[in-house]
């Protein structure tokens, strides 16, 4: 089984040790994840690859906590997250991780500031909405409802609320899958600046293949397995990306 390491002799801020995980579909076990091996180091900028049902989006869940491991053990910093209770996983997934997806997941009833806001008051050491949709460039766009914003300022607005936390590790879930080329290359300036500005750990998973240009790292998935590893010499900067 292939380790995914970074050649950084850092410490690594997460590490999972030979995690399998299995979903039972009638009387047939389906495994998604296969003894995965895995560490992310601070501030990494990691790109998951493979096709449908190679496991990405379960291995992504359960770094985030939304989903839990068949077997094996998982450290987040100094602590055995794979014992965590549901409310430590609550904890968790409020303070430290960032979540992107696909759909924007916005309430259409809130302006984006007020969308941000969900999460800035109900943390203490958040930032203020305006400083979120700042770092995604969209101040002035705050008081627009998601109605009057383009598929591309909705994806921004959710990760000014996925960062307004300043979490320590940011999952993106094929963030720009439902866009074009030109806003899915601004979409992806916006989590390459909030990568470098905030130094939150980003995994992002896509079939973009041109997205890996982008990556420290890029790991390639495969029948729940990691095949392959790549460490990027050099990153593009998103602008420069082609598909």
């Amino acid at each position: 089984m292939k380790l995914a390491e970074s050649p950084s002799i850092r410490k690594p801020i997460f590490r999972m040790d030979t995690i399998t995980k299995t979903y039972p579909m009638g009387e047939v076990t389906v495994q998604a994840l296969r003894g995965i091996n895995l560490e992310l180091y601070p501030g990494e900028f990691v790109v998951l690859l493979g096709p449908s049902g190679s496991g990405k989006s379960t291995l992504l869940n359960i770094l985030g906590g939304l989903d839990v491991r068949t077997s094996g053990e998982i450290q987040y910093r100094n602590s055995c997250l794979t014992h965590y209770s549901e409310v430590q996983l609550t904890q968790y997934r409020r303070f430290h991780v960032g979540f992107v997806f696909q759909f924007y997941n916005l309430i259409p009833s809130l302006t984006a500031r007020e969308n941000v806001a969900l999460v800035t008051d109900i943390l203490e050491d958040s930032m203020t909405p305006e400083a979120a949709l700042e770092r995604v460039n969209l101040s002035d766009r705050a008081d627009h409802f998601p109605s009057q914003l383009s598929g591309g300022e909705q994806q921004r607005v959710a990760i000014a609320r996925a960062i307004a936390k300043r979490p320590e590790i940011l999952l993106c879930d094929e963030p720009t899958g439902a866009l074009d080329v030109s806003t899915g290359i601004t979409v992806l300036k916006a989590i390459q600046r909030v990568n470098r500005e905030l130094g939150s750990t980003t995994v992002i998973i896509t079939h973009n293949a041109a997205i890996a240009a982008m990556a420290d790292r890029v790991i390639h998935l495969h029948n729940g397995e990691i095949a392959s590893v790549k460490v990027n010499s050099h990153k593009v900067e998103a602008e420069e990306l082609e598909w």
